[in-house]
């Protein structure tokens, strides 16, 4: 689980809790209207934008900027590059013993696998750099769902303003109506702030985050099992690593 992710939503919104608890009256804010205003429509004015294809699909991506399991790309350079040097040694049929200690990493799986099955290093490389692009556009797809959220949950507390303070001016003869109008006036904006920069925002800026990371993971398999494939030398495929990775994460595996 990635405690970053959950240590904030959870202390950001324990701080709003105890700010209404301090209040003395944290039942006040809740209603059932401005609820009704702003969540739901908030994902029906979202679902408008996308198709039901990708609003479906965007709850498992999204899932894993909470569980985010992506392996540090130094860590999988190493790994790579004893790869690369087994494969120089033994021939790329003796990668085949190392599948089970890459069965973690899907796209590092069945890049070895290709090389192992006499893939062209060329025809390799141009395979998983199609699936790393189909991969990344379903990152940013549910980050722009996120996105999308975020601007639309301000708006609906908008309109649910308007219709707390129009309910609210219609019936000013009737004091006792006035209070309940305020509620739906004031707790839409509330409601609508509180989703829009405590939950999508936060969510959309993890998740594209953590999509840039695995883009250079991918890389990193790419250009290993390519290199690989075309029976270059590791010394090569070192360099190579090192114009990609950052600077505190270079590769200084022949040192």
């Amino acid at each position: 689980m990635d405690l970053a992710t959950l240590i904030g939503i959870v202390v950001a919104f324990g701080l709003v809790l105890l700010a209404l608890i301090l209040g003395g009256t944290p039942g006040a804010f809740f209603n059932l209207p401005s609820v009704l205003i702003v969540i739901f429509g908030t994902g029906a004015v979202t679902m408008v934008c996308f198709s039901l294809r990708e609003i479906m699909g965007a709850p498992a991506i999204i899932g894993r900027t909470l569980f985010n399991h992506a392996t540090d790309p130094g860590d999988a350079a190493y790994a790579v590059m004893r790869y690369a040097e087994h494969a120089r040694k033994e021939g790329v049929l003796g990668l085949q013993k190392g599948l089970e200690s890459a069965a973690g990493e899907k796209f590092l799986t069945k890049a070895l696998t290709m090389v192992i099955d006499g893939t062209p290093g060329d025809e390799v490389e141009r395979i998983l750099r199609t699936e790393a692009a189909a991969t990344a556009s379903r990152h940013m797809k549910s980050a722009s769902i996120l996105r999308k959220a975020a601007e639309v949950a301000p708006a609906m507390g908008l309109i649910g303003t308007l219709i707390g303070l129009v309910q609210m001016l219609g019936t000013l003869d009737d004091p006792s109506s006035i209070g309940p109008a305020m509620a739906v006036a004031l707790l839409t904006t509330f409601y609508g702030a509180i989703l829009a920069n405590m939950v999508f925002s936060p969510l959309a800026s993890k998740l594209e985050r953590n999509a840039d990371e695995e883009r250079l993971l991918n890389e990193v398999y790419l250009m290993a099992a390519s290199s690989i494939g075309r029976q270059e030398n590791p010394r090569r495929l070192e360099m190579l690593l090192n114009t990609i990775l950052p600077p505190a994460k270079k590769l200084h595996y022949f040192d």
